[in-house]
């Protein structure tokens, strides 16, 4: 599922109309349905977790899908890389550069 925003013209200039997409946020199709909440955004689009509690997902939520490790519930910066524990949940900016908390996203690593 990625959001790519309405485009609108006038005259020659093309204007994007993109919707801000942020940590948290209720996603729901044009028909109201509830889809999900948005658990990362990039580049890319955005990632929508269908469970309950955004602030509490664990590894649980999200397995590896491996016999041999277990998946670490973590959080990544989308600018810069970065990645860190989420013991205090999501950090306000990235202490790596300095980027909003719009910009990390949940991640799983082995």
């Amino acid at each position: 599922m990625e959001d790519t925003g309405d485009v609108t013209t006038a005259g020659n200039d093309a204007v994007e109309d993109a919707p801000k997409i942020a940590l948290g946020q209720t996603i729901s199709d044009e028909r109201g349905t509830v889809l999900g909440t948005v658990r990362g955004v990039d580049d890319d689009g955005f990632y929508v977790t269908t469970r309950e509690g955004i602030d509490s997902l664990s590894v649980e939520h999200v397995r590896s899908g491996q016999a041999f490790g277990e998946a670490e519930l973590m959080w990544r910066c989308t600018n810069c890389g970065e990645m860190g524990e989420l013991s205090d949940g999501l950090p306000g900016t990235c202490p790596n550069c300095g980027t909003e908390k719009e910009d990390l996203m949940y991640w799983t690593e082995d």
